[in-house]
């Protein structure tokens, strides 16, 4: 039998030629498979996308010890309408390991309370605020001020850990001579019953309070304080 030549379709022919065809998609589905950005969940349900993690710290200590500070002078505050916030180089916030998502019940969401058992003694912070205004340049009078944890307690922020605490100095609707007294406080009270009514996540809240305090609630879609 003779050889039939057979010819073949100009189109097909340079596809051959081009080192060969693809066979993905339109849709551009091949893109996709090298790690393509996964679908938003819920509000509030997670931290933001890209978001620096949080330093771990020691935890609650049957014994704490003062803790060393910044440097005299190294931090500066930053205001938000006023409203005063931490330096991020010097207070980044630190998490406690024994509060997770899933130790909530048996820890800042059980009945009966949790940071009162966890909390440093003042024979321990008083030596570390004095160290901390110094870091921060705070010259106001201490009983002013609060040292306070970036992260709460009632978050799981770390009780003693240097990178979690800063000389807090009063609002602007503070008035003198009341004591400490802030802003800062209701946002945690409602973030922590958002967290235990499972309408956010722990790590949502505790990241939209290291990103900025003053926004905190309307990040996550809840009510101001």
């Amino acid at each position: 039998m003779g050889f039939v030549r057979r010819s073949v379709p100009p189109v097909l022919l340079s596809c051959l030629l081009l080192t060969g065809c693809s066979s993905a998609s339109p849709s551009g589905s091949a893109a996709s498979d090298k790690g393509g950005a996964p679908a938003a969940g819920p509000s509030g349900t997670g931290a933001p996308a890209g978001a620096a993690k949080i330093p771990v710290g020691a935890g609650p200590q049957k014994t704490y010890t003062v803790q060393r500070q910044p440097a005299a002078g190294s931090c500066r505050y930053r205001y938000e309408k006023g409203e005063p916030r931490e330096d991020p180089a010097c207070t980044p916030g630190a998490t406690s390991p024994a509060v997770t998502q899933t130790t909530l019940a048996s820890t800042i969401c059980r009945s009966g309370g949790y940071t009162k058992g966890i909390r440093p003694p003042e024979t321990v912070t008083g030596q570390e605020k004095r160290a901390n205004a110094a870091s921060y340049k705070y010259t106001g009078r201490l009983g002013e001020a609060e040292y306070d944890h970036l992260i709460s307690l009632e978050l799981g922020g770390d009780p003693n850990d240097a990178r979690n605490l800063w000389v807090e100095p009063p609002d602007p609707a503070h008035r003198a001579g009341s004591g400490v007294n802030n802003r800062k406080d209701p946002v945690e009270s409602k973030l922590h019953t958002a967290v235990c009514s499972g309408k956010v996540t722990l790590r949502a809240a505790q990241q939209a309070i290291v990103n900025d305090w003053t926004t905190a609630l309307s990040k996550l879609g809840l009510p101001p304080s």
